[in-house]
């Protein structure tokens, strides 16, 4: 049996594949489903992203997590986990005239 060789693209074309995770970096991307979850709790994606961001940086800084871990979590899963369970919550600030 002959295999056939794949065609190669030009050089001048970029691939938009994705890159594939690094195993030796667990938890290294947030998991989808787990945005897709929180949110459902934070409806403005710029408010999650603001929560999670503000987040990591908390737990990379040393703070605790408020969630049991799994090593295989990376801080914007645990932030996320953390949103989820209702450990963190957005409460909006009523503006002020």
């Amino acid at each position: 049996m002959s295999e056939k060789a794949q065609p190669q693209p030009p050089e001048n074309v970029v691939s938009f594949e994705q890159a594939k995770p690094n195993p030796l970096l667990p938890g290294s991307t947030m998991k989808s489903d787990l945005v897709e979850q929180a949110s459902e709790i934070v409806s403005d994606p710029l408010v999650l992203i603001n929560l999670v961001s503000q987040r990591v940086r908390q737990l990379n800084s040393g703070r605790s997590p408020l969630i049991p871990t799994r090593p295989s979590m990376g801080a914007a899963d645990i932030a996320l986990t953390e949103i989820i369970e209702g450990k963190i919550k957005y409460v909006e600030k009523p503006m002020s005239i």
